[in-house]
């Protein structure tokens, strides 16, 4: 690849200092230290199932909540995906997958369209899963759609395990966003829209 597909965003606020540095043409390292250990192996898996490199370091006052930790990680990354992709010349675009794990089936559609939309279609059965709040997978999603500017639909097809439930969705998107992100060989060096733009 000539062009390196590599961003790496800075985000301080009051409540949170969180820094994402991601490489689109990876294989899977990941380091990432949020203070939250759950959204930490959720980040293990869009790596190493993307194929991404993701170097994911936060400090949060973790000592209200995760909330706005959990949040302003998914910006951030959101906000480094947008700038790793640069103008999308010759991405796939789309990307889709289908992940069973164990009992639990999910299924993730995603597309790089310069519209952010979130579709969110999970159901976990339990309040945490250890500590975790299982209400912020949805605030991560949200953040990371407004800020990488996609559109994402999330499904449930099957699951009563909240772990699991959780882990497919990760291992779904991770593995969706891995065949949206790929360079096409035969739109290598066009724009994947019929309007010349995303």
């Amino acid at each position: 690849m000539t062009n390196q597909r590599i961003a790496t965003v800075k985000r301080k606020t009051g409540e949170t200092d969180v820094q994402v540095t991601i490489n689109l043409d990876g294989t899977g390292i990941c380091k990432s230290n949020t203070g939250i250990p759950f959204l930490d192996h959720m980040i293990h898996q869009i790596a190493s199932h993307g194929l991404f490199d993701l170097d994911v370091q936060a400090q949060g006052d973790w000592e209200i909540d995760d909330h706005h930790t959990n949040e302003d990680v998914g910006i951030t990354l959101g906000q480094a995906l947008y700038q790793a992709l640069g103008n999308k010349k010759g991405i796939v675009r789309f990307g889709h997958f289908v992940a069973p794990l164990d009992e639990s089936l999910i299924q993730v559609a995603l597309d790089f369209s310069g519209r952010p939309h979130l579709t969110y279609g999970l159901n976990i059965p339990t309040e945490r899963v250890g500590t975790y709040d299982t209400q912020l997978v949805r605030e991560f999603f949200v953040a990371v759609v407004n800020h990488s500017q996609m559109t994402l639909h999330i499904r449930q097809l099957d699951g009563i395990n909240s772990h699991h439930i959780i882990e497919a969705t990760f291992k779904a998107f991770a593995r969706a966003m891995r065949m949206a992100t790929e360079i096409d060989p035969r739109r290598a060096e066009n724009i994947p829209s019929s309007k010349g733009v995303l």
